[in-house]
């Protein structure tokens, strides 16, 4: 008797991309948790589900698959079409700057644009840009952590930095812990549960990293069914998108040490900032996908605020 399955057919990685791709477009998926378009999303679902590196499909479209993983990528395939559940939370992983880390619905997946900022000119073999020396920053504070990938990327970039790591939520920080172990920076990472900088007890730190929740109102509500899977408190930042990091703003002077700086992921609200705080001076760093979403703002900068 023939197998019904779908997967019957399809032998090779190159049939299964095939089929995925056709299956997306079909089903009306949408892109874009950390990758480009359908023929992304499938690359990663099939290399990630094999555990092969996800860096290159080409050396592995001519793979012929056992009936066990043909089966496996087929039943993802389609729960993805079926639930519109992103890729990261199927496969449980996702990557910034080449990093794995762990991920499911209890946090945002991580795709900030800090990462590439923090860490792109560190894997060039050059410092990070902002820091004239980052070995001699000694405290580092990541707010609204979620999975805590920030965190730990920036325990990487600067070796000799104890980071505090804050999020509101403990099911986030719960996941944020598991991807802290995996990295082995356990010893110099912190998870603390609070709302921003409520929990520091009026610490002071060289450098503070936030990708706070930024989309605004209209656009929540607008949402594709695969961005509803994320926590909406890691997302909404009310009317215009803006309202925690007005928080930020404000309270940020009071934890920054002399010389100290704050990195801050705002969206596309870059002229809302700036005619509202005409006195900052911004600095707008752009990455290879993002425009003046990014901004630096130094302590001494902070006091107007």
């Amino acid at each position: 008797m023939s197998d019904p399955h779908p997967a019957a057919d399809l032998l090779t990685v190159r049939d299964l991309l095939r089929y995925a791709v056709s299956r997306y477009r079909e089903g009306g998926v949408v892109t874009g948790h950390g990758v480009t378009g359908e023929l992304d999303d499938a690359v990663f679902l099939i290399l990630e589900t094999l555990r092969l590196p996800i860096d290159d499909v080409n050396p592995w479209l001519d793979a012929r698959l056992t009936t066990a993983e043909r089966r496996r990528i087929v039943d993802l395939v389609e729960t993805r079409v079926a639930t519109r559940r992103p890729t990261p939370y199927l496969v449980g992983r996702a990557y910034i700057q080449g990093l794995p880390f762990r991920v499911d619905e209890r946090v945002l997946i991580p795709r900030s644009f800090i990462g590439e900022i923090l860490f792109s000119d560190r894997i060039g073999g050059d410092e990070f840009a902002l820091v004239d020396e980052p070995e001699a920053v000694g405290r580092v504070l990541d707010l609204c952590t979620g999975s805590g990938c920030l965190a730990i990327l920036a325990a990487m970039v600067f070796p000799n930095a104890a980071v505090d790591a804050v999020d509101i939520s403990a099911d986030a920080l719960a996941v944020a812990r598991a991807n802290v172990d995996d990295h082995g920076v356990a010893d110099r990472v912190t998870l603390i549960e609070g709302d921003l900088f409520a929990p520091l007890h009026g610490r002071t730190y060289d450098l503070i990293l936030t990708n706070p929740p930024y989309v605004e109102a209209a656009v929540m509500d607008a949402l594709p069914a695969e961005y509803r899977h994320e926590p909406d408190l890691a997302l909404a930042g009310g009317e215009d998108g803006l309202d925690i990091v007005r928080r930020i703003l404000a309270a940020a002077p009071a934890h920054l040490a002399l010389g100290g700086g704050l990195l801050c992921e705002i969206g596309t609200g870059r002229e809302i900032l700036e005619a509202e705080y005409p006195d900052l001076s911004f600095l707008w760093l752009d990455t290879e996908e993002s425009d003046g979403e990014v901004f630096w703002l130094e302590a001494d900068h902070l006091s107007g605020a």
